[in-house]
């Protein structure tokens, strides 16, 4: 039986600290104080094998409810997927097969396992319950929803009329699936972004139309991604990704706009308040604030160790124009390759068309030396070539071998 910590200023922060919105506020605090043991549901869909920074915002609030020793549950939505999520979209996602499906899942659990206690996690997959599912049993719990309550969502009232991006009617069904997962869960209190309140707010209708008790709701806010405008999104390029190198990650939070940098101290990692009021009067400088906020991002996915060698390489590129003293390397699948098929091989560009842009603008280098051409060709000796895109990305690139 887990052992709750109701103490009310460890309730408090958990229910204030990168929050956005609570239904029902005073009954889930009130519930908290109880000591009573609740279980906290979150769903994410395997719409990609990626997960990113934004990811771990609702992730790290399950996280915090775990440590409090309330029951974290992790629904894997390898269902709702097939559907995909049609929040904030103009039109219809395009189906996933449940091959994609399953190869997206697999390495869900490795990069979840970056938040959460895996030991005292609950997974489920919504697949268990909906695969199996009748035709019958599909139309009888569409009955228990409306029409009306489903086009509450401004972006589906959108497509009513919109000929071009229509709505279909199997997206109307995803909010009554998510909402079903909290029937079957037997959820006490929901967790999601912002954006995902109307989904969420199904469960509580779902769980009176089974005489159950409603889920309290705790909404997160979205974080914004490194171009400071949209959300985090693999869609928008603005994305950290959880798989990502240490000094990937350091240089790309390095990148953020300077009025985001409170935001992301606050939603991404375990500094206090006061820490970061401190941090932010004794580092006037964004730059410096940023540089912490890396470090601490890297630490909490990887090591302090790697964070400190992510920091020297970072400062080593920037300040004195170096090449990092640890860079992946990658050995050629034929001897003489272009720079537009080696960028794309290396995973630094993501196609041929996006390998000639990047030369053209002047972003790649060879051995330090401006790429001119993106049909030149390399031809790496025993000692390999540094290939460089940017200012941070690096690959030393051996030939193939004998």
């Amino acid at each position: 039986m887990n052992k709750v910590n109701s103490d009310p200023q460890a309730v408090e922060e958990v229910l204030s600290r990168g929050t956005e919105e609570i239904v029902v506020a005073e009954h889930l605090r009130n519930r908290m104080l109880s000591g009573e043991v609740l279980r906290v549901k979150l769903g994410i869909d395997p719409t990609s094998p990626h997960l990113h920074l934004g990811h771990t915002v609702p992730l790290r609030k399950l996280r915090q409810f775990q440590d409090l020793g309330h029951q974290a549950i992790l629904i894997i939505g390898d269902a709702t997927a097939e559907i995909g999520d049609p929040t904030g979209r103009t039109e219809a996602r395009q189906r996933l097969s449940r091959e994609k499906i399953e190869e997206n899942k697999a390495t869900y659990l490795d990069q979840a396992a970056k938040i959460l206690d895996m030991d005292k996690l609950e997974v489920r997959h919504n697949g268990e319950w909906f695969f199996p599912m009748k035709a019958a049993e599909i139309l009888s719990l569409t009955s228990l929803v409306s029409l009306q309550q489903v086009l509450q969502r401004e972006d589906f009232r959108k497509r009513v009329d919109d000929p071009e991006h229509p709505l279909s009617t199997l997206e109307i069904l995803y909010p009554m699936m998510q909402g079903y997962d909290s029937v079957m869960v037997k959820s006490d209190i929901e967790l999601g972004g912002i954006d995902q309140k109307l989904n969420v707010l199904f469960g509580r209708r779902m769980q009176r139309r089974f005489a159950m008790p409603e889920q309290d709701v705790v909404l997160v806010p979205l974080l914004i991604g490194t171009d400071g405008k949209k959300k985090m999104s693999k869609s928008f390029d603005n994305a950290i990704f959880l798989e990502g190198k240490p000094d990937e990650k350091f240089g790309k939070v390095m990148s953020i706009p300077d009025d985001l940098i409170e935001n992301y101290f606050t939603l991404l990692t375990s500094l206090s308040f006061e820490e970061i009021s401190t941090l932010k009067k004794d580092q006037e400088n964004p730059r410096d604030q940023k540089a912490r906020l890396a470090f601490e991002v890297v630490k909490i996915f990887h090591s302090e160790s790697e964070a400190v060698l992510a920091r020297e390489n970072f400062n080593r590129m920037f300040h004195d124009r170096e090449v990092p003293k640890i860079i992946p390397e990658h050995r050629l699948s034929v001897p003489t390759m272009t720079v537009a098929d080696l960028l794309v091989e290396t995973k630094l560009a993501s196609s041929k068309g996006d390998a000639r842009r990047l030369v053209e603008g002047g972003g790649v280098k060879v051995d330090g030396a401006d790429v001119t051409s993106f049909e030149q060709k390399i031809v790496p000796g025993t000692d390999g070539v540094i290939l460089q895109k940017g200012k941070r990305f690096f690959i030393r690139v051996f030939p193939p071998a004998t």
